[in-house]
């Protein structure tokens, strides 16, 4: 009996791969089931699903991800087909991935330290274990591996049509050989979806269209980065060595030699290549609509030099002849990260595409975007995944170039703070070619190139380690020179929001926990909510005017604060415009900070003239500017903030005004070592995951008036808060962020930020633990690189614990 095709549904994804019946199995599970429906346009599975590998791993170095990977197991290995009765065909074979340098083995200790940190079956061997558990690879170089017994691979068709019928039993249906032919948005909100079968009407849509996905969000006038790159693996002839075997050799992960995976395909060897160089993409523009099943011709010539070295690795594999080849298109994000949640601009429209690793990823993933959908959250933090991380710079130009460069990225090492440099620059600033002719090495932060460090006496590039590197001695020094002198720092990267009209106090006011700048020129501190209570962003918001307001946020939340301000508005007058790429911004800081500014301006900049933590504006090198008492270095500071033509002079007089006070650049590197000083909390602490309580921020929430999220702020249950640590350091190793904390040998947490406190000379940290263990005082242990280092909690900020130095008067200044 054929379905009844519906005309109204509360939710329709489009896409019946893995990532779209992954959605609908877990909208099921989170009771939206019967009020959703998915529409594919061939079969389940038809697009890039059915010709994935079906690896699944638990060597990440990726908290978030670890926790999806984690449940992806689970769920393959036993909890599917439990529910379902429908076989999944896992293989729990276990994997190795290899090192051959040192620089490799310091990778595997930092995932050894985020899968304890998760609890993982996981462990660091050398290459006699490697032998016993794998005895045909050639170990020739190899140091060591993780070892990740759990892992496997499953048949990717079996997977998605055992949530395909877990949906089904949740109420979800499920229209095959149904294309989609257009989405748009009708004016009351709704989204109108249009079928060779008819039309449905539903308030929330998903683009779970996979090669197709960009093209689909073209018809809502959305602008979806991701790119079709090709990927082969090949299957050979049935391997005599194999035939003997009682069991099923673990996957080898040699990302140096092979840049990919070998393992057993029953009794044949599968063998999968992401070249690192002459990528292939397809499909600029347009994804064939009748490409079902597609694949393309091998390409031996473009991974010849990785196939041969794999039948080095594999000799058993050498005389044997290839009997499948798989060259099949895969969507690449520009970041190599998939787009998981709103699309950008819109309300209820979804994005649940851009996976490069649908089977290793996807329903996690999918099960975080179903919270996210019906409670407002999701419950691992999605920055990484937000399909918002991207602005109007992500051109299908740059789309190509960035997915291109992530292609080539696959198999190297994921060193912290690598720097993507395809594509670049994007927006540069107007101090962009003075900062790099001085030195600076910039990073891209939401298409804007913003200084990391300034390199003096070393090469003018990023120097990779998971250990320290000569990058840290120049951090060490623009640290130094703001806590000693004054220091510069190029900020224009940041947010910019301008929040004016006769309603604007009231909307932010219903938005923001802390209470509302109540004079011309005062700022607050403050932080807007979802309906769960959790944390979107942290904005620093300026009363500029009785009916205006400058809100600034890190830069990669601008298109976060714009959408939440325009989905709760409720008939408010406001006009809300984007100053971020018009206007600029320069932070001055250090107790010399009052000298270097007072020679610039004709303003009273003493404390009776100009408060902490207020904004005038002034004029400075002719150029009348915001200026706002803040300081996230802790220090005496200003941040100015101005139109882009004015920027220039702006430095150029300051920068003349300190030189006899010994004025220095300095980056985001030192910047972040700073706040870490003082205990300042940031995006990686302040995510959807936590409230304010958990974050131990609720001094920044006020009780007596009503916000969104409100209710939920203040009365939960908090599992975990996050605890200020210091950690000994050995000079070597200072960590990276998502290592485990133990109490007595017992993993109580995690690590969110660690940074080396260069003026402290203490490692610091921020982690997320157990309430029991935050205390202060409380002796732990954070497993840094695989080995346990001594840590306390503290109870104040490692520097200047009374905040004393930002609010120092001019006559006291004088007096000294």
């Amino acid at each position: 009996m054929v379905a009844e095709f519906p005309t109204q549904a509360r939710v329709v994804i489009v896409g019946g791969g893995v990532m779209g019946v992954g959605l609908a199995y877990h909208l099921g599970h989170e009771g939206w089931g019967a009020d959703t429906v998915l529409l594919e346009k061939a079969e389940l599975t038809s697009g890039s699903t059915w010709h994935a590998a079906g690896q699944i791993t638990h060597s990440t170095s990726s908290f978030g991800l670890g926790k999806c990977v984690d449940y992806n197991i689970g769920l393959y290995s036993g909890a599917l087909e439990a529910e379902t009765g429908q076989a999944v065909t896992w293989h729990g074979c276990g994997s190795f991935r290899l090192a051959y340098t040192e620089d490799e083995m310091d990778w595997l200790r930092h995932t050894l330290s985020v899968g304890r940190a998760l609890g993982f079956n996981i462990e660091l061997v050398g290459p006699d274990r490697i032998a016993e558990l794998h005895p045909f690879y050639n170990l020739d170089g190899v140091l060591g591996a993780l070892h990740t017994p759990d892992d496997g691979h499953v048949d990717p068709t079996n997977v998605t049509m055992s949530m395909a019928a877990g949906a089904r039993q949740k109420g979800v249906r499920i229209f095959r050989n149904c294309r989609a032919t257009n989405i748009t948005q009708a004016t009351n909100g709704e989204w109108i979806v249009e079928t060779a079968r008819g039309t449905i009407t539903c308030e929330h849509v998903v683009n779970a269209g996979g090669t197709y996905a960009r093209q689909m969000g073209e018809w809502s006038g959305l602008q979806l980065p991701m790119t079709s790159m090709t990927h082969h693996y090949f299957v050979t002839e049935p391997v005599p060595e194999f035939e003997a075997l009682d069991r099923e050799l673990p996957v080898i992960r040699d990302d140096k030699k092979v840049s990919g995976y070998i393992r057993m395909e029953q009794k044949r060897g599968l063998i999968g290549i992401y070249e690192k160089e002459n990528p292939n993409s397809v499909w600029h523009d347009h994804c064939p609509w009748d490409y079902e099943n597609w694949l393309f011709d091998a390409d031996y010539d473009r991974v010849m030099p990785y196939l041969e070295e794999s039948l080095n690795r594999m000799p058993i594999f050498s005389e044997l002849g290839i009997q499948r080849e798989v060259h099949g298109a895969i969507s690449h994000p520009p970041d190599g990260n998939p787009l998981i949640g709103p699309a950008p601009g819109v309300r209820n429209y979804w994005c649940c595409c851009g996976t490069q690793i649908g089977i290793g990823w996807g329903p996690g993933l999918t099960r975080e975007l179903a919270r996210w959908m019906v409670h407002g959250s999701a419950d691992i933090s999605m920055r990484d995944y937000d399909p918002r991380r991207f602005g109007g710079y992500a051109t299908k130009e740059w789309q190509v170039i960035k997915a291109e460069e992530d292609y080539c990225l696959r198999h190297e090492i994921p060193f912290p703070h690598f720097n993507r440099l395809a594509g670049r620059p994007i927006k540069p600033s107007p101090l962009h070619d003075v900062l790099k002719s001085k030195g600076a090495v910039h990073e891209e932060v939401y298409g804007f190139e913003r200084p990391r460090f300034f390199a003096r006496g070393i090469a003018q590039e990023d120097h990779y380690s998971f250990n320290r590197t000569p990058v840290d001695d120049m951090v060490a020094a623009e640290v130094r020179a703001v806590r000693e002198r004054v220091g510069l720092i190029d900020v224009t990267a940041f947010t910019k929001v301008e929040v004016a009209g006769p309603d604007a106090y009231a909307l932010l006011d219903r938005l923001v926990a802390n209470r509302m700048p109540q004079k011309n020129g005062s700022i607050t501190l403050t932080h807007m909510l979802n309906r769960r209570g959790r944390i979107e962003l942290e904005t620093t918001i300026v009363r500029m005017a009785d009916d205006r307001f400058y809100l600034v946020c890190a830069a990669f939340f601008e298109q976060r604060l714009l959408d939440h301000l325009a989905q709760h508005r409720a008939g408010e007058d406001v006009q809300v415009t984007a100053l971020s790429e018009a206007w600029s911004a320069l932070a001055l800081n250090g107790p010399k900070a009052r000298d270097v500014l007072g020679a610039c301006t004709d303003a009273d900049l003493s404390n009776a003239g100009f408060r902490w933590l207020s904004a005038q504006q002034i004029s400075v090198a002719g150029h009348q500017v915001w200026a706002m008492r803040v300081s996230y270095a802790g220090e005496l500071g200003w941040e100015l903030h101005m139109p882009n033509a004015a920027c220039l002079d702006v430095y150029n007089a300051l920068w003349a005004a300190g030189e006899p006070h010994g004025i220095a650049d300095y980056g985001s590197f030192a910047m972040n070592v700073l706040r870490m000083e003082k205990g300042f909390k940031g995006a990686g602490e302040l995510t959807n995951e936590v409230t304010l309580a958990e974050a131990d921020v609720l001094r920044f929430a006020r009780q007596d008036k009503a916000f969104l999220g409100s209710a939920e702020t203040f009365n939960t249950e908090m599992p975990w808060v996050c605890a200020y640590l210091e950690i000994e350091p050995d000079g070597i190793a200072d960590g990276h962020g998502g290592e485990a904390v133990l109490q007595g040998g017992h993993v109580v947490g995690s690590t969110a930020s660690v940074a080396y406190g260069h003026t402290v000379e203490k490692i610091l940290a921020f982690a997320y633990v157990k309430p029991s263990a935050a205390q202060a005082g409380t002796i732990l242990e954070v497993l840094i690189h695989g080995k346990p280092r001594a840590a306390r909690v503290l109870s104040e900020p490692a520097y200047d614990p009374q905040s004393l130095l930002p609010r120092t008067d001019a006559v006291q200044e004088a007096a000294e």
